[in-house]
């Protein structure tokens, strides 16, 4: 464990958590425009965690939502909905934890202003932490409702909130006890890339790729489910015409990665990357190496394109041994696993 690093603390340990499940911020939101959620694909990924977590309906089938807020000209829940609730049986479904990046919402902010290279005492800096801030706690909420309309009792924790903190960009103190309540409570802790505080640069980013592995390796999840807006993790930018997905990759125990299929006409095994002008947070480049040090725990990574039937059945852990013929996506897994 690094230096500083807190465990979980307190008695109580959840239950085994089945998956923790990356949101990419290119897969629910507009990237191209700021502060817009791909409504269409945040429901279908919403609703495809619900069947993933096994959650119980209502006598009628019907999903008994938990967004009893109203807005946007949506009506409240009628008092039949209450009542359905009330004399519903208790049935938890698996343990999730979910995890989102920003996409459109705070990247902009935090690029413009240079949060993530640290300065708070520059008042440009300053104010990017606070608009950054606002803008990553706003979608944090509408994702959490949107998995609440599912019926999925979820709870958005931002990590400054909890107390997180980086030096470096590393992270520091990451204090999981709130983490640990919600779970054993049988809630969905909802947490996202974020601005924090660095006790070497005064602040930085810290994304939700690194949160994901510092949560695997206190949790130890059967697996993680990265959900992105491209098919998986290509031998180049998607956008290439002969880019080729990549459909297994292994990591050795230094970390270090190699294809295994496909077999690939070029000697090398190097993959080339892209990354926004906008992201602070690293991309592809930060995913792919997060993903190999979880899989190095001998915890499997599935990288798959949001809203299909292929990260159904990721995130419902049917993407074991060998990997489907026809499952599209990307595997991580240990080399003692391939």
């Amino acid at each position: 464990m690094e230096d500083g690093m807190a465990a979980i603390p307190g008695p109580e340990t959840p239950a085994p958590l089945r998956c923790i499940v990356k949101l990419g911020g290119a897969a629910i939101t507009c990237k191209n425009e700021i502060e817009k959620i791909n409504e269409e694909s945040l429901s279908s990924v919403a609703s495809q965690l619900r069947d993933a977590m096994m959650l119980t309906q209502s006598s009628s089938g019907k999903v008994l939502g938990m967004d009893w807020s109203r807005r946007d000209g949506l009506n409240s829940p009628s008092f039949e909905t209450f009542d359905e609730l009330r004399n519903a049986s208790v049935s938890d479904g698996f343990h999730f934890i979910v995890v989102h990046g920003a996409g459109s919402f705070g990247h902009f902010q935090a690029s413009k202003s240079g949060v993530h290279k640290g300065g708070l005492h520059l008042p440009l800096v300053k104010a990017g932490f606070v608009a950054t801030r606002i803008s990553v706690t706003s979608l944090n909420l509408e994702i959490v409702r949107a998995l609440a309309r599912e019926g999925i009792p979820s709870i958005g924790m931002p990590p400054f909130a909890c107390g997180w903190s980086t030096c470096e960009r590393n992270i520091a103190i990451a204090c999981n006890s709130q983490v640990v309540k919600a779970i054993t409570s049988g809630f969905v802790p909802v947490l996202h890339g974020d601005a924090v505080f660095d006790n070497s640069l005064g602040c930085t980013i810290l994304s939700g790729d690194v949160i994901i592995r510092h949560l695997s390796e206190q949790f130890k999840p059967d697996y993680v489910v990265f959900l992105t807006d491209v098919l998986g993790v290509y031998d180049r930018p998607p956008s290439d015409p002969n880019a080729v997905l990549l459909r297994e990759i292994a990591v050795d125990e230094e970390g270090k990665w190699s294809i295994q299929k496909p077999a690939l006409n070029h000697s090398n095994n190097q993959v080339e990357f892209t990354v926004a002008a906008h992201d602070t947070t690293g991309g592809m480049v930060t995913k792919i190496s997060e993903a190999a040090m979880i899989a190095k725990l001998g915890i499997d990574v599935y990288i798959v394109k949001a809203g299909t039937d292929h990260s159904l059945k990721a995130l419902k852990g049917q993407v074991n041994g060998e990997i489907p013929d026809d499952w599209i996506g990307t595997a991580i897994r240990s080399s003692k696993r391939c």
